[in-house]
């Protein structure tokens, strides 16, 4: 095991990546990995790098919740949930998506199980129990789950294990950590210390370190609820833009540099339990969308963002995404995510990009910010407002010609802007 304070540093990779969560139960009439495999040309179009899996694992039965249950109560670690396929047919998918230059991360719940998970008959000892020696809940409200022990060294053992099946087995490129911070942190270091031995593995933890700074120093990436929750009561409550440079100040001070975070409008908790990005953001949802792809960070887009999908998916029923032979956003999305891969200054995480925000002469609407690698530089500017807005900016240090990469048209930025209601410019030297 690694010294305590040894930080663990990403892949190259991984600094110009963006990252698309694929909910297979939903994705497609099917449902299954073969199903979900006609849709990758189109998503390698739009420019993904990395597919993050929802858990592929079996779901329990016992206790479970609504007709299907939740992905997350699983009932093995090392088997395929039939109703998507086989371990070998989502080897086969692996597999596609790496033909295609893509990379894949499941979803890894290390926190709890189902009711009748294999390890409740095989080893009992690998959980938390009751004065009664009953197994329990890990919190309140989650009664499909049940609570792993992390202080008994067999419980990590075999989870360690069970997460080297998957490198092992189906090549996959690493993990999404569901609820990262209610296991030990000293668990993920050690699992990662020895599992990064088979390959450079993708570290994603779903944790803010707004809070959890201690594994800030494990995972690669985690997620940035605290940003999320701003910005939504910015949108409903018209709070100060001011509100908002205070969460990103904090996300620069509250975390190692080499750590990064994962910006979104939407993920498979905030759909189904708070509604779609439309439904808390209304006509921001755009203009948030455009930050989350250009700020110091990863983008994290939901399966059928890009449709775009407007309505709360069911979390334990059959409810598929209705897709539609072209959907509306993806020339939006292939522009932004291209641009992210394709120009240095929107490196996320990298010593070698400042970022910093420029003043206006309306900066209770305009949010602008300027990305900078060397000589390459990007601006941009968005109209967190509903009226049209003529603007200059104000900064010195941002002078010459620039190209607006959704209209390619070119433009002094000495000269006055205008900007629509909710309006984005993204501007590159």
């Amino acid at each position: 095991m690694t010294n305590m304070h040894t930080d663990f540093k990403p892949a190259d990779w991984v600094h110009s990546t963006n990252i698309y969560e694929v909910n297979l139960r939903q994705y497609t009439a099917e449902g299954t990995f073969a199903a979900f495999a006609k849709h990758l040309p189109r998503l390698k179009d739009m420019g993904v790098e990395v597919i993050w899996f929802m858990p592929v694992t079996p779901i329990s039965i016992k206790n479970r919740k609504g007709t299907l249950g939740s992905y997350y109560a699983c009932s093995s670690y090392t088997t395929a949930n039939a109703e998507f396929g086989t371990v070998h047919e989502f080897n086969e998918l692996v597999k596609d998506i790496h033909s295609l230059g893509m990379k894949v991360i499941i979803d890894w719940v290390a926190n709890h199980t189902g009711w009748d998970h294999e390890w409740t008959i095989t080893h009992p000892e690998y959980y938390t129990q009751d004065d009664h020696g009953k197994f329990k809940p890990p919190v309140e409200n989650w009664e499909d789950v049940i609570h792993l022990n992390f202080h008994n060294p067999a419980t990590r053992r075999a989870m360690i294990d069970a997460m080297k099946f998957w490198v092992e087995e189906c090549n996959i490129d690493g993990f999404r950590c569901d609820m990262a911070m209610l296991v030990p942190v000293g668990f993920w270091r050690e699992a990662r210390t020895e599992l990064d031995q088979l390959k450079k593995l993708f570290w994603l933890g779903e944790f803010d370190q707004w809070n959890d700074e201690p594994f800030a120093h494990v995972f690669d990436v985690s997620y940035s609820w605290h940003w999320m929750h701003i910005t939504e009561e910015f949108y409903k409550k018209h709070q100060p833009i001011v509100e908002l440079d205070k969460a990103l100040n904090g996300y620069q001070h509250k975390q190692p540099f080499q750590h990064i975070r994962s910006f979104f409008t939407s993920n498979h908790d905030e759909n189904s339990w708070n509604g779609s990005e439309y439904e808390k953001y209304g006509e921001m949802a755009i203009p948030l969308a455009v930050f989350s792809c250009t700020w110091n960070g990863i983008p994290l887009i939901y399966s059928g963002q890009e449709h775009p999908n407007k309505k709360r998916l069911h979390f334990f029923e059959k409810d598929e995404i209705e897709w539609t032979d072209q959907p509306q956003l993806h020339e939006f999305y292939k522009i932004l995510l291209n641009l992210r891969t394709q120009h240095s200054a929107l490196l996320s995480g990298h010593r070698d990009v400042i970022t910093w925000r420029i003043a206006t002469d309306h900066p209770d609407q305009l949010f602008c910010f300027v990305r900078k690698n060397k000589d390459k530089e990007i601006i941009v500017v968005l109209n967190f407002s509903d009226k049209k807005i003529n603007y200059h900016l104000h900064d010195l240090r941002v002078r010459g010609e620039f190209v607006n990469v959704f209209t390619r048209r070119t433009k002094n930025v000495s000269e006055s802007f205008t900007i629509d209601p909710w309006g984005y410019k993204i501007l590159t030297k």
